[in-house]
């Protein structure tokens, strides 16, 4: 299988036990991690900026402990960083139905760019894939 780009909500659900799928996102991670994993830096930085805001959650840190703490996870010997695409290309957009849109269709981009997947809790954004097998929905 290719590697998996983790979405926010799965590096979230992975970090923080009072996550709503905190166990789902180890199961799933302990069967799919030595297959291969990746993040980017705007995961990267959506996770640090969601893990800081007490808004999100009642466990926030400073953002230099999320991203410590992020830090420590992509350690892991089957983590690669994705780098960002050259530039963004219109037709990357095409599915996009609004503002709200737009990162999920930039992330799937950089999946198809990366020959990987996205792995992520968020169904909607399949909408954006040319191939099913290009976003993985992770389910009870």
């Amino acid at each position: 299988m290719s590697r998996a780009l983790l979405d926010v909500n799965v590096l979230l659900a992975l970090a923080w036990p009072n996550h709503q799928h905190h166990a789902l996102a180890h199961r799933w991670f302990a069967r799919e991690a030595s297959g291969g994993w990746a993040t980017c830096a705007i995961t990267g930085l959506a996770f640090v900026r969601l893990s800081s805001n007490p808004a999100y959650t009642a466990s926030a840190v400073p953002p230099e402990e999320a991203a410590t703490l992020l830090g420590t996870m992509t350690r892991h010997q089957h983590h690669r960083f994705w780098a960002e695409l050259p530039a963004p290309a219109s037709e990357m957009f095409a599915r996009a139905r609004g503002h709200q849109q737009v990162i999920d269709a930039y992330l799937v981009r950089l999946t198809q760019h990366h020959h990987g997947r996205i792995a992520t809790f968020d169904a909607p954004l399949r909408a954006h894939a040319s191939d099913a097998s290009q976003v993985e929905v992770i389910t009870p």
